[in-house]
């Protein structure tokens, strides 16, 4: 193995070449004031277009784009940016996997421990609540969590992943109605912090399992959008208490680098009083019909408000 495959260095080159390329796909000759021309093979720009508008060269851009071990400068890549049109999570997307001085991440702690002062936090919140890595592993959640998320909080811990569990639960017992807005937005979340562990050969084998799971998660990863946690209207369903709307809002956990709290608050009436039977331990444990059928070695667990 190379030295560059180890340190992540290949990888990084190869998702920079396919970010690049689906970025410059997206975008068509008119949108940059350009005559659509009658012989296109492939969507958006050509390569030598994007080095024109861009002010680069075209075989320099071209090394690019096929990952090749060339460096480029922060001016250059901005000037790439804004032809692109990235917004400014993907430009820092951008910058990263380039490997630009001062964009590297804050490595990682995959055996930090939560302080128990957080366990404590989600107890007192009468809504919806976890903690979850970069990576969508679920480390901390509250009752009302796991009444509306039982497929994820009763899984064994080496299962407990919210991203894994949002593309893998059947329809009939999946917690979420709005299904693709959400999936969308978590994959463009993992695919931003994934650029900060290229290296990591667990990172990898968590994407290639979900590829091989899901062929709608293969699909949203290959199209390399990027994300960052943001607040979001939710519609999740319950199997007594109904439906439930709320938006989700992320906090930083800085005891685990990555990590950090999502909150659902409710966003009607309607959703409050649903959430405060379930805050006052009405219902905790009623779980849709197929329950049983779909995890028949799980007991309906055992939980504390």
């Amino acid at each position: 193995m190379s030295v560059s495959t180890i340190n992540g260095t290949a990888d990084r080159r190869t998702e920079l070449a396919a970010f690049l390329r689906t970025r410059r796909e997206r975008i068509s000759p008119e949108d940059v004031g350009l005559p659509p021309g009658t012989r296109r093979r492939t969507a958006g720009l050509r390569r030598e277009e994007l080095a024109q508008l861009a002010g680069v060269g075209v075989t320099w851009y071209t090394w690019l784009e096929q990952g090749r071990p060339i460096n480029a400068s922060v001016q250059v890549l901005d000037a790439i940016a804004r032809t692109l049109r990235l917004d400014t999570t993907e430009r820092a997307h951008l910058f990263r996997l380039a490997d630009v001085p001062g964009t590297a991440a804050v490595p990682g702690c995959d055996d930090c421990p939560l302080p128990d002062e957080i366990q404590q936090i989600l107890d007192a919140l009468p809504i919806p609540a976890c903690v979850v890595t970069e990576r969508f592993d679920l480390l901390a959640w509250n009752a009302v969590y796991a009444a509306i998320f039982p497929a994820v909080t009763s899984a064994p811990t080496a299962e407990r992943n919210t991203l894994l569990s949002v593309f893998t639960s059947l329809p009939c017992c999946a917690p979420y109605d709005n299904h693709e807005a959400s999936c969308a937005t978590m994959v463009g979340q993992l695919r931003a912090a994934y650029s900060k562990h290229l290296s990591d050969p667990a990172w990898t084998h968590f994407i290639r399992r979900l590829e091989a799971e899901s062929p709608a998660f293969a699909e949203s990863w290959a199209a390399h959008d990027v994300a960052q946690p943001t607040g979001m209207v939710k519609n999740l369903r319950h199997p007594s208490v109904g439906r439930i709307t709320v938006t989700s809002s992320s906090f930083a956990v800085n005891a685990v680098p990555g990590a950090r709290m999502t909150v659902y608050t409710p966003a009607d009436d309607q959703s409050k009083k649903a959430l405060a039977r379930l805050a006052a331990g009405e219902e905790l444990t009623a779980r849709f019909p197929c329950w049983s059928a779909h995890h028949p070695e799980r007991k309906v667990p055992a939980l504390t408000a």
